[in-house]
């Protein structure tokens, strides 16, 4: 399958925090650019481990029947994924839990609008364990991946390593 990686490893470039995604999350996120003129944004929560500072996504929930879904826009609505991370939850005795975000956009580099940054510091502000929130956008080519922080503050993911 054609952009999919076994690893990808990414840094924040101003500390020694890590990000790992796991081959399934980037299957998912393969699945779902959009690489035709038809195709609809896409998107979930991402579901993984906290290792000290550092997060290891191990899954990304893919679009429900009762999320929104237009050529520019993408609204999570539907409660299946909340379902989701409950269950992660119970089942691992909390040690997978929520982490953030991710959607697509129809452009190769993809970049943030303000919709996107307005959403990401309000669920980053609402978070009740203080944590900062993982936000992907995933594009034709790459990704944009960051953390926004619990003062909603944002901070830009590098890529280090993939294959």
């Amino acid at each position: 399958m054609p952009g999919v990686r076994f690893v990808d490893l990414w840094q924040m470039p101003s500390q020694k925090i890590y990000l790992l995604f796991q081959a399934s999350v980037l299957e998912t996120f393969d699945m779902y650019r959009q690489n035709s003129r038809a195709a609809t944004e896409a998107g979930g929560i991402l579901l993984g481990h906290v290792r000290g500072e550092h997060l290891e996504v191990i899954q990304a929930t893919q679009p429900q029947a009762g999320d929104v879904r237009h050529r520019m826009r993408y609204e999570r609505n539907d409660p299946g994924h909340q379902t989701k991370a409950d269950l992660m939850w119970k089942q691992s005795d909390g040690e997978i839990r929520y982490l953030g975000e991710w959607h697509t956009h129809p452009e190769d580099r993809p970049s943030p609008s303000s919709v996107d940054m307005n959403g990401w510091r309000h669920r980053a502000l609402a978070r009740q364990d203080g944590r900062a929130t993982l936000s992907v956008i995933v594009g034709r080519v790459g990704l944009y991946v960051s953390l926004v922080d619990r003062e909603g503050e944002t901070n830009v993911f590098i890529e280090c390593q993939s294959s």
